[in-house]
C-alpha cells in the first residue's frame, strides 16, 4: 500500500512542476506588460530583470502556502487516503484550467483558482463524511470558508479600485507630463522618480520580503514602527539621485518600469507562484507523518500534523524557482498572454484580439453620452487647455512600442501601490486582478480608447473580467467532481484522473501550438507595420491583399460549391457547414478589411491617393461575394431542412456544368492572384460575361416555366434565387478583376 501513495506523492511534484510552467505563463502578464509593452528595454532584458526577480522571491521566500495545509479544511478531521485524493484533484484540476486560460490568452489569478479548487474538492468529501458519519461534527468542523469569501470580495474590490484609481493617476500624470513630456521635465522627474521608487520600496517591503525566510519577527517589528521614517528617507534619497541621473541623461522612465518589473516579480514569487508547491509539499509531510506512524490504515489516519507551521527546505524553492525561470524565458504561452492585455491597452489602433458584444456597445454608447455631456458644461477656456494637455498627435514614445514609459512607470507604481496597500489592510488582493485592471484604467485615461477601438477593447476587458469570476465556478465544480470520482473509484480512479489531466494538458499544449503556428502565418502583417521603407512596405501590401484576396476567394469557391451541390443531393450536413462557418467569415473578412487599412496608412501619400479608390472596391465586391453566397445558403438550408420537393433532375443537369464553371473561374483567378499575374486576369473576362449570359437566359427560360405552371412554385423561386445570384457573383467577379487589376498594376 505505500508503495501506491509514494507514487501519488511523486505525480503530486510531476504535476507541480507542470503547475509552475503553466502558473508562470499566466503571471507573467503581472509583471512584463509594462516594460513590453513601453519598450523600456529590450525583451530579452526584462525576460532577464523579471528573471532575476521570480528566483530571487521564490528561493528566499518562506515557499509553504498555509492554505493549502490548513486554510480551507481542518486537516485534524481528514484521513491521509483522503487528503491526497484531495490533494491530486486540486492539482489535475488546476493544470487543466491554468492551461486552458493560457491557451486562449487569457489571465486568470492563481490564487483564487486554488482556493476553489480546495474548496470543491474538500467540500465534497465534507458532504460524504457528513452523510456516514454519526453527526457530531458540523459544516464548520470540516470547513473554513471564510477564505473564499474574502477572496470573492477581494476580487470585487480590487476589479473596482484598481481600474479607478489607476484611470484617475495616468490622467493627472499625463496633465503633468503631456504626450510630448521629453522637453517638460526638468525637476519634475527628480520628484516622479523618487515618488515612484519609493512606492515601490513601499510595496517590497511590505508585500514583497515579508515573508523572505531571513524576516524574523524584530525586523519585522522594527519595519513596521519605523515605516514612515524609512520611506521619508527614501524619498529624499531618491528624488536626489533621480535628479542627478536625469541631468546625467539617464531616462528616469527606464529605471523606474525596470524596478517596478524586478519589485513586482519578486513578490510574484514569493507570494502567489511559490504557492503551486504548498499542495505537492503538504501531500508529501502528509505521506511522511503516515509512513512515520507505521504505514498503518490511510483511511483512519487522521493529517492533524499540517495545523502545525512548517518550513520549506530550500532545495525545493530552488528547484521552484530554476522552473520558473526557464518556464519564463522560453514559454510562448507567456508571451501570448501578455500580448492580451498590451493588445487592449495600446495606444494605436491596430489588429484587435477580440469583437464586438451588445453589452460593450451599450457601454461605450453611455459612457460617451456621460463624456458629451461635461465637455458641453466645462468651460471653453478650461476645456481648450486641457485639449492641450492632452494631445496625443506627437507621442513620444519607443520604437514599436504600444505606449509610451510615462503609462508604463503609473501601471507599475500604482499596481504596487494598490497591492502594498491592500496588504497593510488585510484585504486579499490579486496582483493579476490589481496590475490588469490598473493597464486597462491608465490606457482609458490615456486616449487610448478610439471611437473606433472602444467597443474591441471593452468586449476584451469584459471577457477578462468574466473569465475570472468563471475561475471560481469551474475550479470549484471541476475539483468537486474528480474528488468524488476518486472517492468512490478508489485508487485506480486516481491513477485514471491523474493520466488524464496530463493528456489534456498535452494536447492543449499541441493544439495551442498549431494555433500559435497559424497566427504566426500572418508575419507580412508585422513586416509591414514594422517597416520603414515605404515602397518596400507598398511591395509587401500588394502581396498580402493579393494573398487575403486568395484566402477569401478559396471560401467563396467552397461555400459555393457546398450549396449547390447541397441542395442538388439533398445532403443537409454541407448546407448546414455553410450556413454557420459564413456566420464565422463575415467576422474574417471584416478583420481583413481593418488590417489591410491599417496597412495602406503606412504608404507614401501619393501611391494612397491613386490607390485607395481601387483597394476599398476591390474589398467591397469580395464583401458582395460574400453576401450572394449567404443570400443562397439560408433559403437552400431551410428548403433542405425541411424536406421539402427537391430540384427536378433538369434542373439539375442543366445548372450542374454553370457551376462548374464559375466555381473553376473563381479557382483561376485565386491562381492568378496568387502568383501575382494580375495582367492575366483580362483573360477571365470574357468566361465571366458569357457565364453571365448562360445564367440569365436559363433564369429566363425558369421564369416561362413558372409562368406555364410546370414546376413547384417554392422550388421554382429557391432555383430562380440561385441563378440570380450566380448572375450577380459573375458580374461582381467581373468588376473584381478591374479593380484587382488597377490596384495591384495601375
Amino acid at each position: 500500500m505505500e508503495w501506491i501513495y509514494l507514487c501519488f506523492v511523486v505525480f503530486l511534484f510531476m504535476l507541480a512542476i507542470s503547475d509552475l510552467w503553466v502558473g508562470v505563463s499566466n503571471d507573467a502578464v503581472n509583471f512584463l506588460n509594462s516594460a513590453v509593452g513601453a519598450k523600456a528595454a529590450k525583451f530579452r532584458t526584462a525576460i532577464i530583470v523579471a528573471a532575476l526577480g521570480v528566483f530571487c522571491g521564490a528561493t528566499m521566500s518562506n515557499g509553504m502556502m498555509d492554505i493549502a495545509r490548513h486554510g480551507i479544511f481542518q486537516p485534524e478531521h481528514f484521513a491521509f487516503s483522503e487528503l491526497m485524493y484531495i490533494f491530486l484533484a486540486v492539482m489535475v484540476t488546476d493544470i487543466i484550467l491554468l492551461d486552458t486560460f493560457n491557451s486562449l490568452g487569457m489571465p486568470t489569478s492563481t490564487t483564487v483558482s486554488m482556493v476553489f479548487e480546495l474548496l470543491g474538492a474538500s467540500f465534497a468529501f465534507t458532504l460524504l463524511k457528513m452523510n456516514g458519519d454519526d453527526g457530531t461534527l458540523g459544516f464548520s468542523d470540516y470547513l473554513n470558508t471564510s477564505k473564499a469569501l474574502s477572496v470573492i470580495v477581494g476580487i470585487f474590490v480590487s476589479v473596482a479600485i484598481a481600474f479607478t484609481i489607476g484611470a484617475i493617476v495616468q490622467w493627472i500624470t499625463r496633465m503633468i507630463f503631456t504626450f510630448k513630456y521629453s522637453g517638460k521635465l526638468k525637476w519634475k522627474i527628480g520628484i516622479f522618480g523618487g515618488f515612484a521608487v519609493t512606492c515601490i520600496v513601499y510595496f517590497m517591503l511590505l508585500k514583497g520580503i515579508k515573508t523572505m525566510s531571513f524576516m524574523n519577527a524584530d525586523i519585522k517589528h522594527w519595519i513596521a514602527d519605523n515605516t514612515w521614517i524609512i520611506l521619508g528617507g527614501c524619498m529624499v534619497f531618491f528624488t536626489t539621485l533621480m535628479q542627478l541621473l536625469h541631468v546625467c541623461k539617464v531616462n528616469i522612465f527606464k529605471v523606474v518600469v525596470l524596478i517596478g518589473t524586478f519589485a513586482l516579480a519578486t513578490a510574484f514569487a514569493g507570494n502567489d507562484l511559490v504557492n503551486f508547491i504548498g499542495v505537492p509539499l503538504a501531500g508529501y509531510e502528509s505521506f511522511i507523518d503516515w509512513r512515520n506512524s507505521g504505514s498503518g490504515d490511510p483511511s483512519t489516519h487522521m493529517m492533524g500534523v499540517l495545523n502545525g507551521e512548517a518550513r520549506t527546505p530550500f532545495v525545493f524553492l530552488l528547484a521552484a524557482g530554476i522552473i520558473m525561470v526557464i518556464s519564463l524565458a522560453t514559454s510562448k504561452k507567456a508571451h501570448n498572454v501578455t500580448k492580451t492585455e498590451i493588445n487592449l491597452a495600446k495606444q494605436d489602433e491596430g489588429e484587435e484580439m477580440f469583437g464586438s458584444s451588445k453589452v460593450s456597445r451599450s457601454l461605450v454608447r453611455m459612457t460617451s453620452s456621460a463624456a458629451n455631456f461635461i465637455i458641453r458644461h466645462t468651460p471653453d477656456s478650461v476645456r481648450s487647455w486641457i485639449d492641450k494637455r492632452f494631445d496625443n498627435t506627437e507621442i513620444e514614445k519607443e520604437e514599436g512600442a504600444s505606449y509610451d514609459l510615462v503609462r508604463a512607470s503609473v501601471n507599475l507604481v500604482v499596481s504596487s501601490l494598490l497591492i502594498a496597500l491592500g496588504t497593510s489592510m488585510k484585504l486579499p488582493l490579486s496582483t493579476t486582478y490589481v496590475t490588469f485592471m490598473v493597464a486597462m484604467g491608465t490606457s482609458l485615461a490615456d486616449k487610448a480608447w478610439s471611437r473606433e477601438s472602444a467597443v474591441y477593447r471593452v468586449t476584451g476587458v469584459l471577457s477578462v473580467i468574466g473569465g475570472w469570476f468563471m475561475t471560481a465556478g469551474i475550479a470549484f465544480t471541476a475539483a468537486f467532481i474528480i474528488a468524488v470520482i476518486m472517492h468512490f473509484g478508489g485508487v485506480v480512479a486516481a491513477v485514471i484522473v491523474v493520466m488524464v489531466g496530463l493528456g489534456a494538458m498535452i494536447h492543449s499544449n499541441l493544439k495551442y501550438k498549431m494555433k500559435n503556428d497559424e497566427e504566426n502565418g500572418d508575419k507580412t502583417f508585422r513586416a509591414i507595420l514594422n517597416s520603414e521603407d515605404k515602397k518596400h512596405t507598398w511591395d509587401l501590401l500588394r502581396g498580402y491583399v493579393a494573398a487575403n484576396e486568395s484566402e477569401v476567394l478559396i471560401d467563396i469557391a467552397f461555400h459555393y460549391d457546398n450549396i449547390t451541390e447541397g441542395l442538388m443531393t439533398e445532403n443537409v450536413k454541407k448546407l448546414r457547414k455553410s450556413f454557420y462557418e459564413l456566420k464565422d467569415n463575415k467576422d474574417k473578412l471584416k478583420n481583413f478589411r481593418r488590417k489591410e487599412t491599417i496597412c495602406m496608412r503606412r504608404i507614401d501619400q501619393e501611391t494612397a491617393m491613386t490607390k485607395n479608390a481601387w483597394f476599398f472596391a476591390s474589398f467591397n465586391e469580395l464583401e458582395q461575394l460574400y453576401y450572394s453566397i449567404r443570400r443562397m445558403c439560408e433559403p437552400a438550408y431551410d428548403h433542405v431542412d425541411n424536406n421539402f420537393t427537391p430540384l427536378p433532375q433538369k434542373y439539375v443537369d442543366d445548372f450542374r456544368p454553370q457551376k462548374e464553371a464559375l466555381k473553376n473561374c473563381i479557382g483561376d483567378f485565386r491562381m492568378i492572384s496568387s502568383r501575382g499575374e494580375f495582367e492575366r486576369l483580362r483573360d477571365l473576362e470574357p468566361r465571366l460575361s458569357g457565364l453571365q449570359n448562360e445564367f440569365s437566359d436559363m433564369r429566363k427560360e425558369l421564369m416561362n416555366d413558372i409562368q406555364a405552371k410546370q414546376v413547384n412554385i417554392n422550388t421554382a423561386y429557391l432555383y430562380l434565387n440561385i441563378l440570380q445570384e450566380s448572375e450577380s457573383m459573375t458580374i461582381t467577379l467581373l468588376r473584381l478583376t478591374r479593380s484587382s487589376r488597377k490596384f495591384q498594376l495601375g
